[in-house]
């Protein structure tokens, strides 16, 4: 039996209603998600992958994150995918070239600069940290991820058990 897609929506939605979530309607009309498949192949990863990463399951973040930058070679959201989840990893000599690829993409735009800091907080280096997400919130002052980054920044040393890193 082929399924239709009002059949998937409406199942959604009576679903979600059922274990009181609210969004599942939002995000299972076909305006605005769309769920990879055998047509697509493509997508496939990178839906996979950003599924991982939110799991917190990076190992498995990062192999699909690779097969979508393979699939895709010009997919910025599959390149700023693979660094993070190489900096999750603290794979940080990969991300570095994963990042080295997006600048030569799109060069310093407000969310390479954020990642950027973001990288190089996990890596102790607040020096560069600073730079990059000073110059990331100079780009786009009212972003909140660039103001939680810079937030982060100020109380690294004391959030992460009071040493200096």
């Amino acid at each position: 039996m082929k399924t239709t897609p009002t059949l998937v929506v409406g199942l959604s939605i009576v679903i979600g209603s059922l274990l009181g979530c609210r969004s599942v309607a939002t995000w299972a009309t076909p305006s605005n998600w769309i769920a990879p498949s055998d047509e697509r192949p493509s997508d496939e990863p990178l839906y996979l992958a950003k599924l991982q990463y939110k799991k917190g399951n990076y190992g498995l973040a990062e192999q699909y994150y690779r097969r979508a930058v393979e699939a895709n070679k010009d997919s910025i959201d599959a390149w700023l995918g693979l660094a993070a989840t190489y900096d999750r990893l603290r794979r940080f000599d990969l991300a570095d070239r994963a990042y080295e690829m997006i600048v030569s993409k799109v060069g310093y735009t407000p969310t390479v600069l954020n990642n950027l800091g973001y990288h190089y907080l996990l890596q102790g280096n607040l020096v560069e940290a600073r730079k990059y997400l000073m110059k990331a919130a100079a780009s786009d002052p009212d972003n909140p991820q660039i103001q939680h980054n810079l937030h982060l920044l100020k109380t690294w040393p004391v959030a992460h058990g009071g040493a200096v890193r």
